[in-house]
């Protein structure tokens, strides 16, 4: 059976998160920086379409749309202007 096709909110949000307390898998990456990721996410009011910022300070290290949200974890893409080193965390 083929899956669903994503919830898209038509509201979106953005989610600030730390890059220092941040845990990310890295899915894609290009020059050693990760271009998709997946991570953790207990937030149930969070849907595919929300966009998240990773910042370290004032420095964005990661700003990408969440395409997908399944079992706790969500995968997001920055395929342009990522800092995140590409590692698994």
């Amino acid at each position: 059976m083929p899956e669903s096709p994503p919830k898209y909110d038509n509201n979106s949000k953005t989610i600030p998160l730390d890059a220092d307390s941040f845990h990310f898998e890295t899915l894609q990456q290009s020059n050693g920086n990760a271009t998709q990721i997946k991570f953790q996410l207990d937030d149930k009011t969070v849907n595919a379409g929300d966009c998240i910022v990773v910042l370290s300070g004032a420095d964005i290290y990661f700003h990408g749309m969440i395409s997908s949200v399944e079992n706790g974890e969500a995968i997001a893409s920055d395929p342009r202007g990522s800092l995140l080193p590409a590692t698994v965390q």
